[in-house]
């Protein structure tokens, strides 16, 4: 068992270098400003602290909080102030049924800065045993759990697809283009219930 200022130190460092890779990934396909900003919640003591508590390394510490409470009160707080989570895009729905949460699209940007979030999640829990398969190989594992909008889920299986054939540096390039030309900008705009 770790003591609290071990599991401080060790927590802070892995959301650090998460966020470090995050970053790396961002500025590779023009997101700077997302890249500098992503998750800055998690250094928030509502985050930080149940970060500490629930430690472990090898996974995320919202996992084994949701484990031992049965929800996770880190997660809550942080999928609401982050748009790069596809949970942060959904809402009530006027045009299904009433009261009925539904997905809404993500916009490009957003999609793009969670693909890369992905990526360096896997990066970090799996350490040298990561593969540019790792992130698709997760999504499959999620896939049937996911509240996600089609046409965002079918953007980000397209982005982990490519990055598991072609690996980071063809699949960031084909990112970044799509961003430069606003591909899906017209899309984003009208926001269709699924």
């Amino acid at each position: 068992m770790f003591d609290v200022l071990t599991a401080a130190g060790r927590h802070l460092k892995t959301i650090t270098y998460h966020k470090y890779l995050v970053a790396q990934g961002c500025f590779q396909i023009g997101l700077y400003r997302q890249g500098l900003l992503h998750d800055l919640s998690k250094y928030s003591p509502q985050e930080f602290l149940v970060g500490v508590r629930y430690y472990q390394g090898n996974r995320s510490p919202n996992d084994a909080e949701r484990e031992q409470r049965g929800y996770s009160s880190a997660w809550l707080h942080h999928k609401g102030r982050n748009k790069h989570h596809f949970e942060y895009w959904i809402d009530y729905s006027k045009q299904a049924r009433p009261g009925e949460m539904v997905p809404v699209p993500m916009p490009d940007r957003y999609i793009a800065e969670m693909f890369v979030d992905r990526i360096a999640a896997c990066k970090v829990y799996l350490g040298k045993d990561y593969t540019d398969g790792a992130p698709y190989a997760y999504f499959l594992k999620g896939k049937a759990h996911a509240c996600m909008h089609t046409d965002t889920r079918d953007k980000l299986e397209r982005y982990l697809k490519m990055l598991d054939r072609y690996g980071e540096k063809r699949t960031f390039r084909r990112i970044r283009q799509e961003l430069l030309r606003g591909t899906g900008n017209k899309r984003q705009t009208v926001h269709t219930m699924q």
